[in-house]
């Protein structure tokens, strides 16, 4: 018998061979989060002290808005928010008080909130109602601004319009 004509029919019994096993191996492993907790469920408590988002909202969307905007600034949680020394966390830290109105940064940001609820409703909405456009407005959120820095960038326009060229022209 020539060698060829057995190693197909090995190679793919060897083949099934490890599928099963692998299969069997998958099925038998504990399932759930791994040692040490690094994939456990986060909970995030129903927010208090709302201002200006809708007080209906789960901990979770807020906490995804507040994920959104630290992304828009560059910034963490305790930029806004205010450390508890009475709270200390598994870290030996002081956990973060979400509610507290300790830092003048939270009264900016709900200041800031406002302003582009109002730009996106009373400027953006009635442009894109007045051009008639087909695609819905570009976004206004703290990135159109901030783009990544707790202060906005001073703006510098193109070298082909420098500041002043307009300053000729009558308005």
């Amino acid at each position: 018998m020539k060698k060829t004509s057995v190693a197909a029919p090995t190679a793919a019994a060897a083949l099934f061979a490890a599928a099963v096993f692998a299969a069997v191996t998958v099925a038998q492993a504990p399932q759930g989060p791994p040692p040490g907790g690094a994939m456990m469920a986060r909970h995030f408590p129903a927010p208090t002290n709302l201002h200006v988002l809708p007080k209906d909202l789960t901990g979770q969307q807020v906490h995804e808005i507040m994920e959104h905007w630290a992304g828009d600034l560059g910034v963490h949680c305790d930029t806004c928010h205010a450390a508890d020394p009475n709270n200390i966390g598994p870290n030996g830290r002081p956990r973060l008080n979400f509610a507290s109105d300790a830092k003048d940064e939270k009264a900016m940001a709900r200041i800031m909130y406002q302003m582009t609820e109002n730009l996106k409703k009373n400027y953006v909405a009635k442009v894109a109602a007045m051009d008639k456009m087909d695609e819905p407005a570009a976004p206004v959120t703290c990135g159109t601004c901030h783009r990544g820095h707790l202060d906005p960038e001073p703006f510098t326009p193109a070298p082909e319009h420098p500041q002043g060229a307009m300053s000729g022209m009558q308005h």
